[in-house]
């Protein structure tokens, strides 16, 4: 069973940055995929982006592309997510999710089995 802990969401101003942080405890990431989710104030939780652990493939929203990147930390069986030039409209609860295998299209939340709690970003503008 995997569990996932987010951190490192906070309150930041308009053009700045942030890395949230999704650490694993159980069985170590070697196959998996793992992705991040936001989910705005009355909105659907929806994908940011996916990371095949195995391969290094990534997959990323065309809103974030070019402002986000996924990177992980084998030792420590961490993935981040380093946001830069964040927009008021990036402001939501960004949760990681975890599956045990790449796949073709891994995009809706059905998709991942494992969830964390989230970490709440907000964007000021």
């Amino acid at each position: 069973q995997v569990q996932l802990v987010e951190s490192g969401g906070g309150l930041v101003q308009t053009g700045g940055s942030l890395r949230l942080s999704c650490d694993a405890s159980g069985p170590t990431f070697s196959r998996h995929v793992v992705a991040w989710f936001r989910q705005a104030p009355g909105k659907e939780r929806e994908f940011v982006e996916r990371f095949n652990w195995s391969g290094g493939d990534t997959e990323y929203v065309d809103s974030v592309k070019g402002r986000f990147t996924i990177s992980r930390d084998h030792a420590k069986n961490t993935v981040y997510l380093r946001m830069n030039n964040l927009k008021p409209e990036n402001t939501a609860d960004y949760y990681c999710a975890a599956d045990q295998a790449w796949g073709t299209a891994q995009s809706a939340t059905r998709d991942f089995h494992y969830w964390g709690q989230g970490t709440q970003v907000t964007v000021s503008s």
